[in-house]
Order: C-alpha cells, then sequence, then structure tokens
C-alpha cells in the first residue's frame, strides 16, 4: 500500500503523516515503513548540530500504524489514541534512517484496541511501546 492510499485512510498530512508505504498485512498485524530525511521540518530545530527525530513524532509514526491497522479491522471506522504504556525510546533515528513500524492488535474492552508496536532501523530497535486506541465511526467526533 502507498501513500495515496494510507492517505485515504488516515486523516493525517504533511507534515504530520508519518507512515510512507505498507510493507506487508496479516492477520491482526501490520509492517510500515517511514523514510526519515533531510529535509523533514523538526531538524531544523531539534539538534541541528547533530539532528534526530523527536521521539514524540516516532510515536505518532507508531500510533499511525496502529490506525491504518484498525481502519482494516473495521472498515470506516477510526482509531483514537488515548493511552501509552511501556513506551522505550532505544536509539535515535537520523536523518536518512528508514523506521519499519510493526503493530500486532490486541482485543480490548468493547470499542478498544490495545496494540503492542515496535519500530526499528535496519534491524535495530529504536523504540516499542503499548498503544490503546479508542474506536469511533471516522465521521464523529470524540
Amino acid at each position: 500500500m502507498g501513500e495515496d492510499e494510507i492517505r485515504r485512510i488516515l486523516p493525517h498530512r504533511y507534515p504530520f503523516l508519518f507512515v510512507d508505504r505498507v510493507l506487508e498485512w496479516g492477520e491482526g498485524r501490520v509492517r510500515a515503513l517511514k523514510n526519515v530525511t533531510h529535509n523533514e521540518p523538526f531538524f531544523v530545530g531539534h539538534f541541528p548540530e547533530r539532528p534526530i527525530m523527536p521521539g514524540v513524532l516516532i510515536l505518532e509514526g507508531m500510533a499511525q500504524t496502529v490506525g491504518l491497522l484498525v481502519s482494516r479491522e473495521q472498515p470506516g471506522r477510526s482509531g483514537y489514541l488515548v493511552g501509552v504504556d511501556r513506551a522505550r525510546f532505544r536509539r535515535p533515528v537520523q536523518p536518512g534512517d528508514q523506521i519499519v513500524y510493526e503493530a500486532e492488535l490486541e482485543r480490548g474492552r468493547e470499542g478498544f484496541y490495545r496494540a503492542r508496536v515496535h519500530a526499528s532501523v535496519a534491524g535495530t530497535p529504536v523504540a516499542e511501546a503499548v498503544l490503546s486506541v479508542a474506536i469511533a465511526d471516522s465521521r464523529e467526533r470524540l
């Protein structure tokens, strides 16, 4: 799945779309990719002498990956991030890196999912978290 299809599912747009491509779909799981380029707007102010991607934006990419997975599991519905547990950042992400997000859904109570998400660069873990999402109709406001 490419960026055009991703934009049809996720409401995010540049500079806040942090998933470029879906690499693989599975039963209740997904692998997605983000190319981190030198011209990302956050690098101008986030340690310009040694630019690193802010952890909160890595986490946002993880959440968007879960959003794609929820929309596939529940067509016409969206996942809204409502909780972050056990978040850990293992190493910096720099310009030129490709982040691979891997998410696996666990059914939560009615109207909620939990997902285990891992992010890696070249096979090396960079972040992980357990995310909770509320499910709502794509047209609903929470």
